[in-house]
């Protein structure tokens, strides 16, 4: 099997979302490669949570940073155009906390350090990189695939 380059991008950036999400205590659906006419792939995010209640705005522009975030990690370099939606997504939950336009960018700076932060941590990065390379096998796996994957890194 052929792997493109924008496969293995895509692969990193939902698998970036679903280790985040998993990260912050959300259930994941699925993952998947499959590209359709809206966009190259998809991490399904589950309502609910296990674990500590946390921030839930918060939560949901940190799951969305983490695509973009592991997809530039993996390749040197974010690619902004791609994660268009994700961060019109975040720009409308960062004006919602922040209120201004100049403060929701420096909330989206600060999440965005966050997160490259989190994917620093070597069992993290391991969750992501294992879960890229079954959705490059497979195109499409479980959230319980995915949780499987996230809990074999030793991510706590």
């Amino acid at each position: 099997m052929t792997v493109h380059a924008d496969q293995s991008a895509t692969a990193f950036h939902e698998a970036g979302h679903a280790v985040v999400a998993l990260l912050h205590g959300r259930p994941v659906g699925k993952v998947s490669i499959l590209p359709n006419r809206q966009r190259l792939g998809h991490c399904e995010v589950r309502k609910g949570s296990f674990g500590p209640k946390q921030d839930t705005l918060e939560t949901e522009m940190l799951i969305l940073l983490g695509g973009p975030a592991a997809e530039a990690r993996h390749s040197g370099e974010y690619c902004w155009r791609a994660a268009a939606q994700d961060l019109r997504d975040v720009r409308k939950l960062a004006l919602l906390r922040a209120g201004s336009d100049r403060k929701a960018e420096r909330l989206e700076r600060r999440l965005l350090d966050k997160i490259e932060n989190l994917l620093d941590r070597d069992e993290v990065w391991r969750a992501v990189e294992m879960i890229a390379n079954e959705l490059l096998q497979r195109t499409e796996i479980s959230g319980r695939a995915a949780r499987h994957f996230f809990d074999e890194a030793g991510v706590r």
